[in-house]
């Protein structure tokens, strides 16, 4: 069994296993004055926390085209309300350990596989590139029985 490595910078999560990278959660609490960003430039989906005093002006901008090549799908779950279980697998499709995310919480889903179960009803929004692929898009997994769940970061409200 792979240990879940979580390192916190403040209070994101870096979750990890096997050194590499998973998700990065960014809890509702998190709060910093200015931009921040928790992904390196090379990712292909990128993740930032903005905080400004009233009055702050962002130069106004457009984004060039700039061509890029995307060759593993991301995405952001923004939970606006209730609670799940996020379960994370390896390459080989086996069940590593689970995180709670809350209403407010943020999770950058970044390598490996995931499964969702719903704790409480909940409201999510998605973000992922696109376009969407259809069926070439994702390849369906067995999800962990729930006596195997790893409940060790799983239900701890301190989390």
């Amino acid at each position: 069994m792979v240990e879940q490595q979580i390192s916190k910078m403040t209070d994101v999560k870096y979750i990890s296993a096997d050194d590499k990278l998973m998700a990065i959660h960014l809890p509702a609490s998190y709060s910093t004055l200015g931009i921040e960003f928790f992904t390196p430039n090379n990712f292909s989906q990128q993740m930032g926390f903005m905080s400004y005093k009233e009055g702050k002006v962002i130069q106004a901008h457009y984004h060039k085209p700039v061509l890029r090549e995307v060759v593993h799908t991301n995405e952001a779950l923004f939970v606006r309300k209730g609670r799940i279980r996020v379960d994370f697998y390896d390459d080989n499709n086996d069940y590593l350990f689970s995180e709670i995310i809350r209403a407010g919480d943020v999770l950058l889903l970044i390598s490996g596989g995931h499964g969702f179960e719903v704790l409480e009803e909940c409201e999510m929004v998605e973000i992922k590139q696109g376009p969407y692929a259809g069926d070439q898009d994702k390849t369906l997994i067995a999800n962990v029985d729930r006596r195997r769940v790893n409940e060790k970061n799983a239900d701890d409200p301190s989390q």
